[in-house]
């Protein structure tokens, strides 16, 4: 990646009941596509198929890329299933997909990309694993099948060219919301920067939230919380090779005690805004109260 970002992505889908027989044979709807690793120091094992977005790549033109050269099917992604991060240079996108097309890659194929590509019961899968994580990611799949926590989630392509987050940071009280707005310019959402500082490495990308609710509010009476993504923004091409994630972020009084209205805001770059409109705010609880938002993981 462009200034050394180091993208991931994990990719599990349930197969096209309606797709081509070469590789639609004997599957059922709980099977996960695993890839048989070539990689010397993991040569043998079974893992989803993953790699590094290379420059120009959106997120979803490297998902299908990386699928095509380890498993050699063509899927379309239906949704993020969580988000994992290390700091700003280190980001991995997991996603539930649906195989399209092509023909499963066996071990005639094998090359630098894989061994071979096979369909398992998320049950019954094969061994050795290149790592236990992966279990973690196939029930996350399961669940999501199941009964989905979250909207359908999909990158939007749109540009940027730092690793940043905008905030939706929300105060609730009675079935009341209040938005952090900034006011530099027209109104808009907060958007901080992620730094690349030591202690942003070890912190992650909330820090980047402190650091700029630190501007604006007194913390230390404070729990703030980083609910997850609303969604994220990414291009990828003519040197835009940055990432935005939405965040829904909750800020409450420790001691909540009669306290009914947001805390005090200092400075005159921000204010808190009363959503008043009423499609807005049942939206906006509706994703506090079920934690309806891809989940971020450190």
């Amino acid at each position: 990646m462009q200034r050394g970002l180091n993208y991931r992505r994990r990719q599990l889908w349930p197969p096209d009941t309606q797709g081509p027989a070469p590789w639609r044979a004997q599957q059922f709807e709980d099977e996960v596509l695993l890839i048989q690793e070539a990689k010397k120091e993991c040569r043998g094992s079974w893992y989803l198929p993953a790699g590094r977005m290379e420059p120009g790549e959106t997120i979803v033109e490297a998902l299908q890329r990386e699928v095509k050269e380890e498993a050699g099917l063509h899927c379309e992604p239906l949704t993020l299933l969580s988000v994992e991060e290390r700091g700003p240079s280190w980001i991995r996108f997991v996603f539930l997909a649906r195989a399209t097309g092509g023909i499963l890659k066996t071990s005639k194929e094998a090359d630098a990309e894989s061994l071979q590509a096979g369909w398992y019961p998320r049950t019954s899968l094969p061994t050795p694993l290149r790592a236990q994580d992966l279990l973690h990611l196939v029930e996350l799949a399961a669940q999501y099948r199941q009964q989905a926590r979250h909207p359908l989630t999909l990158p939007q392509e749109l540009p940027c060219s730092l690793v940043c987050q905008r905030l939706v940071a929300t105060f609730t009280s009675v079935q009341t919301v209040w938005v952090l707005v900034g006011t530099v310019g027209m109104p808009h959402l907060p958007v901080t920067a992620c730094g690349f500082t030591p202690m942003e490495q070890r912190g992650g990308i909330k820090m980047a939230i402190l650091r700029l609710l630190q501007e604006c509010l007194t913390l230390h009476h404070l729990a703030v919380e980083t609910r997850g993504l609303l969604g994220l923004q990414h291009l990828g091409k003519d040197h835009a090779d940055g990432i935005c994630l939405n965040v829904l972020v909750t800020v409450a009084f420790r001691n909540p005690g009669m306290q009914s209205e947001p805390p005090k805001v200092r400075g005159e770059n921000f204010f808190w805004w009363k959503v008043m409109e009423e499609d807005l705010q049942s939206q906006l609880l509706e994703r506090l109260q079920e934690s309806s938002v891809v989940p971020v993981n450190r």
